[in-house]
């Protein structure tokens, strides 16, 4: 049996979580919102992580880390799980830079996938990525999601209101 690609994260993750946080700023920084210094610590993770097991425990998310075998080298998360009437959730994934290009992004949306589909009955993920990520608009074409649109000024990143590109992927 093949190793999962994904596992529900803790707040035991911490400090890996911040030493790939710190390993990637600059590569994330483009496609994220600002974060403050603080932010890059292990006592900031740890209670990100405890934030996110509490939404998890709520039905309100569901948190994991991306695997290259046993170390983790990502995040996945299914944010603002709404129930009745939309059964939906908003994926957010990222793998480290230099573990880029072997598979594990699209690996871990569709353990996502199958956990959005199956253990948390939804029925549509949603995703919201940069008009300028062609590599993250590529993953999601390439694992089944279809592109709805434009929203102008959707999200705050990197400081500053920027347009992203819509998708969502229904389940079967």
């Amino acid at each position: 049996m093949a190793s999962p690609v994904i596992r529900p994260s803790t707040p035991d993750d911490a400090d890996s979580v911040t030493a790939l946080l710190r390993r990637n700023r600059a590569f994330l920084q483009p496609w994220e919102p600002a974060h403050e210094e603080s932010w890059y610590t292990p006592a900031a993770q740890r209670r990100e992580l405890a934030r996110l097991r509490a939404e998890r425990e709520a039905g309100r998310a569901a948190a994991f880390l991306v695997l290259d075998g046993e170390e983790p080298v990502g995040q996945l998360t299914l944010d603002t799980i709404r129930r009745e009437p939309h059964q939906s959730a908003e994926i957010r994934v990222w793998v480290s830079q230099d573990r880029g290009n072997k598979g594990l992004a699209s690996a871990a949306v569709e353990a996502a996938r199958a956990e959005a589909f199956g253990t948390l009955g939804l029925h549509r993920l949603d995703a919201a990525v940069l008009p300028h990520n062609m590599v993250a608009q590529h993953l999601l074409l390439a694992t089944g999601f279809v592109r709805l649109g434009r929203a102008p000024r959707h999200q705050r990143i990197n400081g500053r209101w920027q347009d992203h590109m819509l998708f969502q992927l229904l389940a079967d």
